[in-house]
């Protein structure tokens, strides 16, 4: 076990923990969390590159860990009604429809490499950037109706954007044909 996969196992624990500071009321300490879980994925990345300590499990781990924590909160907070439930339901269809269409690939026997878009991590980036501003907005009583509004339509452009980046990456795959068997 690396230390940067022991890190990300970690954020995958404070995931149960912000869910429930959320919906305990506890914006400040959910806040918290959240961001400690962001420091602590520039971390992972950071000392898997600097001590050489990549590995397979870290590399399926980290994503599983970003994803695990975005989407629980996209959802918990939607469903306490803090951030509107079309944004909740493109970002997580967005990522659904990602995880379906790899596993299509597979299952047809035409795997697709999956690497990140300049545009997924733009998007990624400003979904944590809205959370981030929700929970400290909510932390601190502060009434963040427009700033909402503003976030919200922002990360759904770029959640579309994203979304149909890959779809058309995706479809461009396919209809090359290119099996499984033929790569390397």
């Amino acid at each position: 076990m690396t230390i940067p996969t022991f890190i990300t196992i970690g954020r995958i624990l404070l995931v149960p923990v912000t869910i429930w500071l959320i919906i305990s009321g506890a914006y400040g300490l959910a806040f918290l969390c959240f961001v400690i879980a962001g420091v602590s994925d520039a971390i992972d990345g950071y000392l898997a590159r600097a001590l050489d300590q990549r590995s397979e499990l870290g590399a399926y781990l980290d994503p599983l860990a970003d994803k695990a924590l975005l989407v629980s909160v996209y959802v918990t907070l939607g469903f306490l009604r803090e951030i509107p439930a079309w944004l909740v339901i493109a970002v997580v269809t967005r990522d659904v429809l990602i995880v379906a269409a790899i596993m299509l690939s597979w299952f047809i026997d035409r795997p697709v490499k999956v690497a990140p878009l300049m545009i997924s991590k733009i998007n990624t980036a400003a979904q944590i950037v809205f959370i981030v501003g929700v929970l400290g907005a909510k932390a601190a009583g502060m009434d963040d109706g427009w700033s909402i509004t503003l976030g919200a339509i922002a990360v759904g452009l770029l959640t579309a954007a994203s979304g149909g980046a890959y779809l058309m990456q995706w479809i461009r795959h396919m209809a090359k044909g290119e099996s499984g068997a033929d790569r390397s």
